[in-house]
């Protein structure tokens, strides 16, 4: 809620902000349409009908009016008179300045009104608050008006069947209440005497009773029905196929998808192993203190050409390359030539482009916990499409939504039982906001050079981590840390590896943590997995050294 209304086309990968600055609207749907986009997101959570419905409309018609003239409207009044926190392109330019946030979340239309009208006097004011409340209510009265016919039940119908020996049997579709009927279908042959298999009506109704449509069946009639009748089945089957095709708009029924059962392949290894992830030079030593696979946390942002983290995974290769989710223009360039020239033969990516270059390159790529893999499906896809070695599993499904999970054959899993919980990234500036900065807006150089960490604190006294890495984007991490001690004793037997985040990103002003003690813990937490007790020794020991914790999405899932 710290920054204006923005509207984004997130399906494209990138960012088409709505700017009504000045009272013009500006849609970058050029460049959309010659991108061949089919679909756009709008974005505006919990916003009431007369919103959606307004930016929705206003797109609808920026579309409509470019696609047949090639021009753009200029007209953007009302989303003025709809709930916004006025309005910016400032993402788009890459114009991040401290202006972009405001101190005042309310409706911003009244004093946008308000100044456009240069309202100086009480009675001015009125007047045009009045008439601001006016059009909204003329904006809502179009709506309603738009959706009075609308009606997200399905139909009710009663289907009634009739016919006698030598006639058609006939099949009528009527809805519930309603005089007429809607359909009529008589079939191609002749009803006949019954010999030894006649029309059951029980059978009748199971053929007839999912339409795959947007009606259901109430009520079905068979009192003008004769007894003891024959027709072939195959023919009550086209004749149910009709009726479907003909609710339907007279459009071919797309029937429901059968997924295909998979099976569950064995793991790689019977124990899982530890794994941590370090951003630093200076935990590079944590190498020799465990045997663990070591990840290194690569930045947002890379410097041009430089050598500088090429040079550090070639020298050290034991750490595994860890690359972020959000790698933008130069950035994600600078990150291809580094997994160019790194020698190594397995990487963790968050990012899909990454991934593809590992996939082209032949080296072996797991697919990391910021791509929330949550189904069997996708780890097959990961698999099939990309040739994906493994994948974090998301942490906010619970576990049984986990114990249902199929892994592909010779596929790692993975999961992270110890990281801090990210809340929000941005490339707009919190310092600005909150500690200060001197700058006025983000520069060239913020990115790689900037360096800064504090704490906010909430009106309820829960503190939440503000943090800034260099090469990284500012971030806002939870005040628990997330940690699943109880997944070692109940799923050991699924998975290969248990994660832990010993970078210190995150932690905001709290003390940093023992990174050997907490290794060594959990080591033994690992080498406890098959004790009976509730609780175990390391379990303790980890609770005591890591005092705000959570693991409330492994018990609640989605």
């Amino acid at each position: 809620q710290a920054c204006r209304d923005e509207y984004e086309i997130t399906d494209v990968g990138n960012k088409f902000p709505l700017n009504l600055k000045d009272n013009s609207a500006y849609f970058d749907l050029p460049e959309l349409v010659e991108a061949g986009v089919d679909s756009l997101k709008i974005e505006g959570r919990i916003k009431g009908a007369h919103y959606v419905y307004t930016v929705v409309d206003s797109w609808r018609k920026q579309i409509n009016g470019f696609i047949q003239t090639g021009k753009l409207l200029d007209d953007g009044a009302n989303l003025h008179k709809v709930f916004n926190r006025d309005f910016t392109n400032s993402f788009l330019k890459g114009n991040l300045t401290k202006d972009m946030f405001i101190d005042n979340p309310r409706d911003h239309s009244v004093k946008h009104a308000l100044e456009k009208k240069n309202a100086v006097s009480i009675m001015h004011i009125e007047d045009i608050k009045k008439q601001l409340y006016a059009d909204k209510n003329v904006l809502g009265a179009t709506l309603e008006d738009k959706i009075k016919d609308l009606s997200v039940e399905k139909r009710k119908l009663v289907i009634s069947f009739s016919g006698k020996e030598g006639e058609a049997l006939i099949v009528r579709v009527a809805i519930d209440g309603a005089d007429d009927d809607l359909i009529i279908v008589h079939s191609v042959s002749l009803l006949s005497a019954a010999g030894k298999i006649g029309l059951d009506q029980s059978d009748i109704k199971k053929r007839f009773k999912n339409l795959n449509t947007d009606a259901v069946v109430k009520e079905f009639d068979f009192s003008q029905l004769a007894d003891d009748l024959h027709i072939p089945f195959k023919e009550i089957t086209q004749i149910k196929n009709k009726v479907a095709f003909l609710l339907n708009d007279s459009r071919d029924v797309i029937a429901p998808v059968e997924l295909p059962k998979l099976t569950r392949y064995p793991k790689i290894n019977d124990q899982p192993s530890l794994s941590i992830l370090i951003s630093d030079e200076k935990d590079i030593h944590l190498c020799d203190v465990s045997d663990a696979d070591v990840y290194f946390k690569l930045p947002e942002s890379f410097k041009k050409d430089s050598p500088k983290y090429i040079d550090l995974l070639n020298n050290n290769p034991r750490l595994i390359p860890w690359f972020p989710a959000v790698l933008i223009g130069k950035d994600y360039l600078e990150a291809v030539k580094i997994l160019q020239k790194i020698k190594v033969k397995r990487i963790v990516s968050n990012n899909t482009g990454i991934a593809f270059k590992a996939f082209e390159m032949g080296i072996e790529w797991i697919a990391g916990p910021f791509l929330n893999t949550t189904n069997s499906y996708a780890l097959l896809t990961l698999k099939e499409e990309l040739n994906c070695a493994g994948a974090f599993i998301s942490n906010e499904i619970n576990q049984m939504q986990i114990k249902k999970i199929k892994r592909p054959e010779n596929f790692k899993m993975l999961y992270s039982i110890y990281h801090p919980i990210l809340m929000m990234v941005s490339r707009q500036c919190f310092f600005q906001q909150t500690v200060g900065c001197n700058k006025p807006s983000i520069e060239d150089g913020c990115m790689l050079k900037c360096k800064k960490a504090t704490t906010i604190t909430n009106k309820k006294g829960v503190s939440f981590a503000i943090d800034k890495q260099k090469g990284g984007y500012p971030s806002i991490y939870n005040h628990e840390q997330f940690l699943n001690t109880e997944i070692i004793q109940d799923l050991s037997d699924i998975f290969d590896e248990f994660f832990i985040d010993l970078t210190d990103i995150g932690s905001g002003s709290k003390a940093k943590q023992d990174k050997i003690q907490l290794i060594k813990q959990f080591q033994a937490l690992l080498a406890e997995a098959d004790s009976n007790s509730n609780k175990t020794k390391a379990q303790i020991q980890l609770h005591n050294l890591i005092k705000e914790s959570t693991n409330a999405q492994y018990v609640q899932g989605l």
